[in-house]
């Protein structure tokens, strides 16, 4: 099928819930991607941060190749080979001790609120069940992740939403304090807000909810679904800050393009889950886990940490001297190749004239460009990128 049949068949049948760009993917390869018609692009958007060994990565493809061969699918009612070795990985990779997996960010945020509550009434009784979490958050979309949200945006029709969530400023530690109620049982943060317009948390913010937290026998959840497994330039983005979280919430870059989600805990908050408590009927099969197994091996032992932290520096050291030259550009932030640029217009046109010349970026809350990479791009790609990056915000900033 060409690119007009495609688009015809998809806005006949599918539900209308994206707004799609007329541009129909149909291989990759690393950082590279080629659409119905031939034409090549440079991809600086990698499926919104879940690509980040790029496009069909050999070790990720021969893993799924090699277990769909032998089994694709089983009840989490046995026990699971990949699933417990993806586990292993995972906690000792982290500060936490057991793992439960599931589909999707969503599901792992869900899997956290509903993990928080179980043991905060648990420990303290019932009348704790509120979680307090961030304005320009995003945690899935879900009806309690979209509640969980802090983006009225999210919330808009679907009302009459769950009880349970309050929303303070981000990096506002007072407001936070605040907050704080009889009924508080948790905070959910990310440490660096993704589609929130790439804001970073301040380490001084970060180590005084931790503070906070202890003080007031609360549970402390980050949500790393976009931040973490090396797109910092960490494994997890709160190694940067020396603060431990109770919960971690993992996705996206995960399956290295699977599907596969996951929740971590520490052993007493995670002792809290009884059986029967949750669960996911596909969450944390043995296709999905040996992708995950594959994708984090090289994450951790292919250089591609340290090609993160270095190329990350040098991208965002090249978006400052792009900004350097235009007025309209407000901010550069970001932490390794999760990267944004605060434009004072918005950002669409300069999203669209920038795919017009072979490189995908996207815009989030209306004027901030929103660069995720894979992990593996080198310096080249990232002077390729910049300089057409340039020519689009020239032509839209002549506008």
């Amino acid at each position: 099928m060409n690119t007009e049949e495609i688009i015809k068949l998809s806005d006949q049948y599918v539900m209308h819930t994206y707004g799609r760009i007329d541009l129909v993917p149909v291989r990759g390869e690393g950082a590279r991607l080629w659409d119905a018609g031939g034409r090549e692009y440079l991809d600086f958007v990698s499926g919104i941060a879940v690509n980040s060994l790029g496009h069909c990565h050999p070790a990720v493809v021969r893993a799924v190749q090699e277990q769909a061969a032998r089994l694709i699918h089983v009840s989490n009612l046995y026990y699971i080979e990949q699933q417990a070795r993806l586990a292993e990985l995972l906690v000792q990779h982290s500060c936490c001790d057991r793992a439960f997996f599931c589909n999707s960010g969503a599901e792992a945020n869900e899997s956290a609120i509903k993990l928080a509550r179980k043991y905060a009434k648990k420990r303290y009784g019932p009348e704790k069940f509120e979680i307090i979490t961030a304005e320009q958050s995003f945690h899935g979309r879900t009806l309690a992740a979209i509640t969980a949200t802090g983006q009225p945006k999210y919330q808009q029709g679907f009302e009459p939403l769950p009880p349970g969530f309050k929303y303070v400023p981000f990096n506002d530690l007072d407001a936070l304090r605040r907050a704080i109620g009889p009924n508080t049982c948790a905070v959910m943060l990310e440490p660096v807000q993704g589609e929130g317009g790439v804001n970073v948390a301040a380490p001084e913010y970060l180590a005084g909810v931790r503070e906070l937290c202890d003080q007031n026998g609360l549970l402390l959840i980050f949500d790393e679904v976009q931040c973490g497994l090396g797109r910092t330039g960490r494994f997890l983005a709160y190694q940067h800050y020396g603060v431990e979280p109770d919960i971690i919430t993992l996705a996206k870059a995960l399956g290295g393009g699977f599907p596969i989600g996951a929740m971590l805990a520490k052993e007493e908050v995670a002792a809290a889950f009884a059986p029967g408590d949750h669960a996911s009927t596909f969450g944390g099969n043995p296709l999905a886990c040996a992708a995950g197994l594959a994708a984090m091996q090289e994450t951790l032992h292919g250089g591609v940490l340290e090609n993160c932290a270095r190329v990350g520096g040098y991208f965002k050291q090249k978006l400052l001297e792009l900004a350097g030259k235009y007025s309209f550009v407000k901010e550069v932030r970001g932490l390794g190749l999760l990267l944004g640029m605060e434009l004072a217009v918005p950002g669409a046109g300069v999203a669209a004239r920038c795919r017009e010349q072979g490189l995908l970026i996207n815009c989030v809350n209306n004027n901030v460009l929103r660069f995720t990479p894979p992990l593996v791009i080198t310096e080249q790609d990232v002077d390729r990128a910049v300089g057409i990056l340039d020519n689009a915000i020239k032509v839209v900033g002549d506008q």
